[in-house]
C-alpha cells in the first residue's frame, strides 16, 4: 500500500468527497485534518467493524505525529460513546496491537496510555471508588477531567487528597465543597 491509496482509500471510506487526495498526500497538516474528520465519520458510525482497520491504515501514515493523533483522536470518541469499561476494554484489545505499527515508543506508550485512562474513567462512572494508588496510575489529564467533571463525592473527596497536582486538588476540593457539584 501507499500513503496515496491508504489516503484515498480512508477518505472514500468515510465518504469524504471535498479532499483533494494528491494535497494530503503532500502536505501532513491537509493530511492530519482529512485523518480527524475520517476518525469523527467512524466513531459516530453504529458499527465498531471498521475501526480496527482505519487505525491501522492511519498508523502506517509516515509522520507517526499525525497518525497519533488521529488514534488518539479515534480514541477519546469511542471512549465516550462506549456503554462501560467491559466494552472499551474489548475495543481497544482489537486497536493496541496496531499501535506496534510506530516506531516511536513515545507514541505507542502515549496510545495506551490514553486507553488506560479511559478504562479507569469509565470504570469510575461505571461505580467503582478507586484507590489513591490506583488514581496514581492515571495521568494528570485524566484527574483534572474528573476533578472537573465527576460528580462523585467519593472521587472528589480522592481527587481532593491524592490528585497529582495542587490545581487538580484544589479544583476537586471546590467542587467536593458545593452542595451541587455537577453546577460547578
Amino acid at each position: 500500500m501507499t500513503l496515496r491509496s491508504d489516503v484515498a482509500e480512508l477518505l472514500a471510506g468515510a465518504g469524504i468527497v471535498d479532499v483533494d487526495v494528491d494535497d494530503a498526500v503532500a502536505d501532513e497538516h491537509v493530511r492530519s485534518s482529512a485523518y480527524r474528520r475520517v476518525v469523527s465519520v467512524t466513531a459516530s458510525s453504529r458499527s465498531r467493524d471498521r475501526d480496527r482497520a482505519v487505525a491501522a491504515t492511519i498508523l502506517r501514515d509516515p509522520v507517526e505525529m499525525t497518525s497519533k493523533t488521529a488514534v488518539v483522536d479515534l480514541v477519546d470518541r469511542i471512549a465516550m460513546k462506549v456503554t462501560g469499561p467491559a466494552e472499551f476494554r474489548r475495543w481497544s484489545a482489537g486497536l493496541l496491537p496496531e499501535t506496534d505499527r510506530l516506531g516511536t515508543d513515545a507514541y505507542r506508550e502515549f496510545i495506551r496510555r490514553r486507553v488506560d485512562d479511559w478504562t479507569f474513567y469509565l470504570s469510575v462512572q461505571d461505580g467503582h471508588v478507586s484507590t489513591s494508588a490506583e488514581l496514581a496510575q492515571v495521568t494528570n489529564w485524566m484527574q483534572r477531567l474528573l476533578a472537573t467533571g465527576s460528580t462523585s463525592p467519593e472521587v472528589l473527596a480522592l481527587l481532593a487528597e491524592s490528585g497529582g497536582s495542587k490545581k487538580i486538588r484544589n479544583i476537586a476540593k471546590d467542587r467536593a465543597g458545593s452542595r451541587d457539584p455537577s453546577m460547578r
